[in-house]
């Protein structure tokens, strides 16, 4: 499928290969232990969760992977826009009929038995449009009515839409890796600054007129202080982590997953994984999450082409960013959020995307 022969198809890179994969099996087989009582408890069945990540998550996703590693990225820079308006058209649906609410938030699309959620998707096609747009003019990144403008009103509609259904932590993640992608792309400095000021801005408007995202940023304050009034999930977490070790309790033998973490499917995974396999297994994931991101950076360098290098450090830079994140959360440096882990945490949709999106850094290390 080599449609642009002036650059010749190589052998992918195969540690972007081992640690994409590696993330992947070693979440399947955490989250096989840190839902088993969760599972056989809510639905008499211990491999519940695991079943459904495989059919739902991995099998969509290795679908994904296999299309994205094939198909050259170039092709995606000319379907950029409208892959951004379904995304977009697809977090408007979240607030019909259509959508789906859970725990006070409305982050699903529900078509028939099909129940996935869009923010996961825009995490791909936004940064694939932001490639696609810096990369095709460079005075954009200059000038501040045709650049700056246009750049800060589509990350302010993307905003708006996340932080409405609320997924808060979304929106911290994405301003972000849009801001790293255009300091890469020639951006000036002032433009990132200003954007950065106003974003803190409203940002801390948001959370002052919301209990409960006021309530999290207190408990990360005042941690220790007064457990039952909010501060009950990052202290078992805490204690979950605290618990490992050094080597950990052994695989399965957690015990805070049992009746006191919460979410251990979920944003809470890391802390089941530190119980378990104490600071040298938990160690070990996060320095896959590094050789990954790392990796990824410095196969932007020698990419040959604009859009491709603004592609690879858009997505390095969101899988770093979230999970540095999550377990930043859960660990107590960072406000407790719901961002899941990224390849690790249950959840169908952000498993498909971040394979698909493993697999497009795959095509462009063909030909870097």
């Amino acid at each position: 499928m080599n449609l642009f022969p002036s650059h010749k198809r190589q052998k992918p890179d195969y540690i972007i290969l081992f640690s994409l994969f590696s993330l992947v099996l070693l979440g399947l087989v955490m989250l096989a232990s840190a839902s088993s009582h969760l599972g056989k408890v809510t639905y008499d069945d211990t491999y519940y969760y695991l079943k459904h990540q495989v059919i739902y998550g991995l099998s969509l996703g290795l679908i994904g992977y296999f299309i994205a590693s094939h198909v050259h990225y170039k092709k995606y820079r000319k379907v950029a826009v409208p892959l951004l308006l379904v995304s977009i058209v697809l977090l408007v649906l979240i607030f019909t009929p259509l959508g789906v609410s859970a725990k006070g938030s409305a982050r699903w699309i529900r078509f028939g038995s099909i129940t996935f959620q869009p923010s996961e998707l825009l995490k791909l096609t936004f940064i694939i449009y932001l490639a696609a747009w810096m990369s095709k003019r460079a005075f954009r990144q200059k000038n501040f009515w045709k650049g700056f403008v246009p750049f800060v009103t589509v990350l302010g509609i993307v905003a708006l839409l996340l932080l409405k259904q609320p997924s808060t932590s979304t929106v911290a993640i994405l301003v972000l890796t849009s801001l790293i992608m255009y300091f890469v792309s020639g951006a000036r400095l002032r433009y990132i600054a200003l954007t950065l000021v106003g974003g803190a801005l409203i940002l801390g408007m948001v959370i002052y007129v919301t209990p409960y995202r006021l309530a999290r940023v207190q408990n990360f304050f005042e941690q220790g202080v007064d457990i039952q009034a909010g501060g009950y999930h990052l202290e078992q977490a805490r204690i979950a982590i605290g618990s490992g070790g050094l080597t950990g309790v052994g695989y399965g033998e957690s015990t805070t997953k049992i009746r006191y973490l919460p979410e251990p499917v979920g944003d809470s995974i890391f802390a089941v994984i530190a119980e378990e396999l104490g600071f040298i297994g938990a160690g070990l994931i996060v320095g896959m999450f590094l050789l990954l991101t790392l990796r990824t950076l410095l196969l932007a360098r020698n990419t040959p082409d604009r859009f491709g290098q603004l592609l690879l450090v858009g997505f390095g830079s969101l899988i770093a960013i979230q999970a540095f994140v999550n377990i930043g959360a859960i660990s107590g440096v960072l406000p407790l959020t719901g961002t899941p882990l990224p390849f690790m945490s249950y959840g169908g949709t952000a498993l498909a995307v971040f394979m698909t999106i493993g697999g497009i850094i795959v095509n462009i290390s063909k030909y870097s």
